[in-house]
């Protein structure tokens, strides 16, 4: 009887799909299908509610047809379509990529998934010889199933996408992880064929960085990373699809595993929802342009550079939080005075041009440059500028001059350069520019993870040093900003606060910022959205009190 309900419900809904060549009346069908981080592990549906641009999608979206085969040995199955809704009491990225497509076509949409933990593509995966637990024909069993029971309804639909979220176990294997590129191009072609879809487009999706497996397993991880990326280049109806500055959670029970927790899989089905609509022409960045310089030409500039990584980008604050507090209205609108440009989530979201300084983040999201610029236009004369280039899922490493082995995660020079073009526009627009410090708040998860945490202050040395030289400044400021590290006992024999003092107690130009009162957060590291315009306002602070 459910299943009928939701037919009838989409056929009201959607009239005459069959009797028409209207594309807006074709029923778009999605694939998703990979190993745990698709089938939404370590995630809890009643935690949808702690993130306010999700609220909802706890519900069935009783408009999108669902149906789907989860699990190895005790596989759970809709048997047959069924409006989209959690599985399990666990959060897939489905979910909050419906709403988003939903959101920007006219188009039914229907997913099928199919997703499995623990499996390989070199072997559970493989088409050709499918091993274990075989969900190469099982997925394909399923796929066509739901298919023919669209064709016996004479419901109109084509194959829009087909999502693929998967790697972490082939990295444990000597013949799938150097292989993994290779049986991930056979894996499209084969789907292809399968489906009589030559020119299906696959989403793949990026591996988690900013886990245990993310810090800890970067050459295996940079090599599945590799992989995927000769196939989306060399493939043009596949699209790289980066996660790296999505939320994960940190803290018991889930730790630093290897899974995005709640918001993770809710801000990756956005990011392949977003993949797809720019597919077929769809804009979602509106600019947000200065529509009047707001400096007189020949005047000086005050620049302040913003450099970090999930704290200073911002990734737990959230406007729709930021309109409840008190006395921060201000914050909530655009300030054409203060121009603004960005570089956030590793590349994710870049700014076109200089904007006014604003809510520019990607997931509703805000940083502390918004409290920061509040707080030092309240106390000093002068322009000022804003320039942030962030980073949530790198650590310290990626930013050091030498960085890691895995190379796409090498963000040092991208920074230099950055910086370097921030003050070469304002030069060009006929100002002197006086660049009044880099503000850097250090990395998280480094605060997380012995090997990191041991070498957290000579790292951020060796960045300092190295960008007094690249930017031609021996005195340039660092103002570097820290929270309280995680309380875990085997990690507190390392003092990383005493650390990062001692070298500010060399440098006179090493500003050590200790942001130690900041409101209790939820999980470990993040911080939350009060807590966020607060670290504004305390690294606005420390820099007054060191003029």
């Amino acid at each position: 009887m459910r299943i009928y309900t939701v037919f009838l419900l989409w056929a009201l809904t959607f009239p005459a799909i069959a009797q028409t060549n209207d594309d807006h009346k074709t029923l778009r069908v999605f694939i998703f299908a990979g190993q745990s981080n698709m089938v939404g592990s370590d995630s809890k549906v009643k935690d949808i509610k702690r993130f306010p641009p999700y609220t909802g999608l706890e519900e069935a979206q009783d408009k999108v047809l669902f149906t789907y085969c989860i699990g190895r040995q005790n596989k759970m199955r809709s048997e047959g379509w069924v409006p989209l809704q959690h599985v399990n009491n666990v959060v897939g990225p489905e979910l909050s990529f419906a709403r988003k497509v939903t959101d920007h076509i006219k188009a039914p949409i229907a997913i099928i998934k199919v997703a499995a933990g623990g499996t390989h593509l070199g072997g559970d995966w493989n088409p050709d010889e499918p091993l274990g637990f075989k969900m190469y024909p099982l997925a394909l069993e399923t796929i066509r199933t739901a298919l023919a029971d669209l064709d016996k309804r004479k419901i109109k639909y084509r194959l829009e996408g087909f999502m693929w979220h998967q790697g972490e176990n082939d990295m444990f294997n000597k013949d799938y992880m150097p292989n993994y590129g290779k049986n991930l191009k056979n894996f499209l072609a084969k789907w292809r064929r399968d489906l009589k879809t030559p020119k299906l487009k696959f989403y793949i999706g990026e591996l988690c960085t900013k886990t245990i497996w993310g810090m800890d397993l970067r050459p295996r991880m940079y090599a599945i990373s590799l992989g995927q990326r000769e196939v989306t280049n060399a493939d043009p109806q596949s699209e790289y699809v980066p996660t790296s500055h999505v939320g994960a959670e940190i803290g018991r029970p889930v730790g630093l595993h290897y899974h995005y927790g709640t918001l993770g899989q809710l801000q990756h089905g956005e990011n392949y929802a977003s993949a797809y609509l720019r597919t077929i022409g769809l804009k979602l960045n509106t600019p947000r342009p200065l529509k009047k310089w707001p400096y007189k030409k020949g005047s000086t500039v005050k620049l302040f550079i913003l450099a970090g990584h999930r704290n200073m980008e911002g990734e737990r604050a959230f406007v729709q939080q930021l309109r409840t507090l008190k006395g921060k209205e201000a914050l909530l609108k655009d300030n054409p005075k203060i121009a603004y440009k960005y570089n956030l989530g590793g590349g994710y979201k870049v700014s076109e041009d200089w904007e006014p300084l604003g809510l520019t983040g990607y997931y509703d999201t805000f940083g502390p440059e918004l409290s920061f610029a509040h707080t030092i236009a309240s106390k000093t004369k002068g322009n000022i500028a804003i320039a942030k280039f962030t980073h949530s899922g790198s650590q310290i490493i990626d930013w050091t001059p030498e960085g890691s082995m895995a190379k796409s995660r090498h963000l040092y020079p991208k920074f230099i350069q950055f910086v370097k073009d921030s003050t070469s526009e304002l030069s060009a627009k006929g100002h002197q520019v006086e660049i009044e410090g880099i503000f850097y708040h250090v990395g998280e998860n480094d605060m997380s993870f012995h090997p990191y945490r041991k070498e957290a202050a000579a790292r951020v040395q060796s960045i300092i040093n190295q960008s007094r030289k690249d930017l031609d400044q021996p005195k340039l400021r660092w103002y570097v900003s820290q929270q309280h590290p995680t309380d875990v006992e085997r990690l507190n024999n390392l003092d990383v606060i005493s650390d990062m003092a001692k070298v500010a107690a060399t440098d006179t130009d090493f500003i050590h910022l200790k942001a130690f009162n900041l409101p209790p957060q939820e999980k470990m590291l993040v911080i939350t959205t009060e807590g966020i315009v607060q670290l504004g306002e305390a690294i606005a602070k420390g820099y007054l009190k060191n003029q």
